[in-house]
C-alpha cells in the first residue's frame, strides 16, 4: 500500500471556509481514506459543528453544473469518486459578502462549508460521485432559508472551466439572481430565556442595540412545555442563554413549590440541553451557590455538587445536564441583586422607615449585581473563552447578611445599629430551607478569561443611589 500524504487543513479568503487534504491509501485493489474524523478535524480548528445527514451527488456526465446555492447549515465536502471545480461565495451579511474562492477537487480533498456560503460545482470528469456531511435535516420549510446566486453573476465572474452555454445545469439554477438583488443571508442569532427575571434584564442592557439577540420571558417560551422545544425554530440561532429559574428557595421545600422546581430547574433544561447538542448551540446556564453544602469557605468550579435543599438539588441536576453539552458555559453565581425584588431592596425599604430587622450574621459570601453576571456573559461569549463553568460574582471582602443590611442602611443614612444580629438557627422559621454556610465563590477562572468583577462595595453604592442594577 502506498504511503497517504497527511491530514492538512489551509484557510481561504472566505471567513470559516476550510480546505483539507485527506490521507488517502492506495494499493492494486483501489484506495481507502478516513472521509471524516471528528477528533483529527477538530485538532485542525473545524467547529464541532455535528453532522446528522450525509447526502450524495451522483453525476453521470462531465460538465454537470449545480449551484450556486447558500443553505442554513454547514456542510462538510468530499468525492467518492471523479474530479470538480468547486465554486464558492460569501452570501452573509457582513464585509466578506460576495468574495469568492474556487479550487479543484479530487477524492483527496475535502472542504468545510459554513452555513451561508453559496456552493456550487461543475464535474471534470463522468460518474462523479460528490458527498457531503450536514447539519441539520433536509425539510420543505428550510428551502425557504436558503439563498441562491446565478451560475453567470457578473459581479463574482466565477471562471468555469467548461462554459455555461455547454455546460448540464438546471434552468432553475440558470435564473437565480445577480449579487445585486441577493439578500445577505443573516447570521445565527443568540435567545435569552427568562428575559423578564432580574437576570433577563440586565441581559436586555447589556446586549442593547444588537439586532442579533432575542429576548423570550414566559410569555414568549415557556420552559415548562415541551411542546415550546418541539416546535422553536432552532436553526436560526447559534446561542441560547438560560436566565430562567425558579428561586423561591423556601417554596421549594413544599409539596407545591417541589415540582414546579424541578420542573424548571432540571427538566426544562435538560430538554434546552438536548436542543442544544442536537442544533450544535452554545448553551449558556445561570448556576448558584446553592450547588454547595457551604463547609467550604471559599468553592471553586471543580468541587463536588453537594446541595442541601430541593431548589440545590435542582439546580444540580440542570448543571448536569448542560455539562452533556460540548459547547457551554455553566456560570455559578451568588446572592443575585438586580431589578427586581431581593435582600438590598427590602433593606432599603426598612431603612427609609427605621425598622430593625432581625438579619443573620452566620452565612457568607459576596453580593452579584445582575449588570455584572450579564457582562460577564457576554465577556465570556464575545471572547469565546473555553466551555465549562464559571464562578462570577461581586469581588471585594466576603461579609455576613447583616454586614451587607448594615452597610444599606449605612449608605441609606439610618443608623446601621438598628440592624439585630441573630444565627440562622434562631432566625428560620418552621419549613425554611437549609442554606449554605459559605457561599463564597472562587474568582481566579473568570479573571483568567479577562473579566474582573467590580467589588461588591462600589456597585451596592451606585445601585442605592440609582446609578446601577
Amino acid at each position: 500500500m502506498e504511503p497517504a500524504r497527511q491530514l492538512r487543513s489551509r484557510t481561504t479568503p472566505i471567513p470559516g471556509l476550510v480546505l483539507f487534504e485527506l490521507p488517502v491509501h492506495k494499493d492494486d485493489r483501489g484506495w481507502f481514506k478516513e472521509n471524516w474524523h471528528r477528533s483529527k478535524m477538530l485538532d485542525l480548528g473545524l467547529p464541532d459543528f455535528g453532522p446528522v445527514q450525509n447526502n450524495i451527488s451522483f453525476n453521470t456526465a462531465r460538465g454537470t453544473t449545480r449551484g450556486i446555492h447558500a443553505e442554513p447549515w454547514d456542510k462538510f465536502i468530499s468525492l467518492a469518486s471523479g474530479r470538480i471545480f468547486g465554486a464558492w461565495v460569501d452570501l452573509r451579511e457582513g464585509p466578506a459578502f460576495g468574495t469568492v474562492f474556487c479550487s479543484e477537487l479530487t477524492a483527496q480533498d475535502a472542504i468545510f462549508v459554513p452555513r451561508g456560503v453559496g456552493n456550487a460545482f461543475q464535474t471534470l470528469e463522468d460518474d462523479t460521485a460528490y458527498t457531503y456531511l450536514v447539519n441539520d435535516h433536509w425539510s420543505a420549510e428550510a428551502q425557504t432559508d436558503y439563498t441562491f446566486l446565478n451560475l453567470a453573476d457578473e459581479a463574482t465572474a466565477v471562471p468555469w472551466p467548461i462554459s455555461l452555454d455547454r455546460a448540464i445545469v438546471s434552468a432553475q439554477d440558470r435564473n437565480h439572481p445577480r449579487l445585486q438583488e441577493v439578500v445577505p443571508m443573516p447570521g445565527r442569532r443568540t435567545l435569552v430565556l427568562g428575559a423578564d427575571g432580574q437576570l433577563g434584564k440586565a441581559l436586555r442592557v447589556v446586549f442593547t442595540g444588537d439586532p442579533t439577540v432575542d429576548f423570550a420571558g414566559r410569555k414568549q417560551f415557556d420552559i415548562t412545555s415541551e411542546a415550546s422545544f418541539v416546535n422553536h425554530e432552532w436553526r436560526k440561532y447559534s446561542t441560547v442563554i438560560n436566565a430562567a429559574a425558579y428561586t423561591a428557595v423556601d417554596a421549594a421545600e413544599t409539596p407545591e413549590g417541589r415540582p414546579t422546581a424541578w420542573s424548571i430547574n432540571a427538566t426544562a433544561v435538560a430538554r434546552l440541553a438536548r436542543a442544544a447538542v442536537e442544533h450544535s448551540l452554545t448553551l449558556v446556564h445561570i448556576s448558584s451557590d446553592y450547588v454547595f453544602d457551604g463547609t467550604n469557605d471559599v468553592h471553586r468550579e471543580d468541587e463536588h455538587l453537594t446541595p442541601l435543599g430541593v431548589y440545590g438539588q435542582s439546580k444540580a441536576a440542570g448543571d448536569l445536564a448542560v455539562g452533556t453539552v460540548p459547547q457551554h458555559y455553566v456560570v455559578r453565581t451568588s446572592w443575585v441583586v438586580g431589578d427586581g425584588t431581593n435582600f438590598v431592596r427590602t433593606m432599603a425599604g426598612l431603612a427609609s422607615r427605621g425598622a430593625s430587622p432581625e438579619v443573620v450574621d452566620d452565612q457568607w459570601g459576596r453580593l452579584s449585581f445582575a449588570s455584572d453576571i450579564a457582562s460577564g456573559i457576554r465577556h465570556l461569549l464575545d471572547n469565546r473563552a473555553p466551555y465549562g463553568t464559571y464562578n462570577l460574582s461581586n469581588s471585594g471582602e466576603q461579609q455576613t447578611w447583616a454586614d451587607i443590611a448594615e452597610d444599606v442602611y449605612r449608605l441609606r443614612g439610618a443608623d446601621p445599629g438598628l440592624v439585630r444580629r441573630t444565627s440562622t438557627a434562631e432566625y428560620a422559621k418552621p419549613g425554611t430551607a437549609p442554606r449554605p454556610r459559605s457561599s463564597v465563590l472562587d474568582l481566579s477562572r473568570i479573571r483568567g478569561a479577562g473579566f474582573n468583577p467590580p467589588t461588591a462595595a462600589e456597585r451596592l453604592a451606585a445601585y442605592l443611589d440609582g446609578s446601577g442594577t
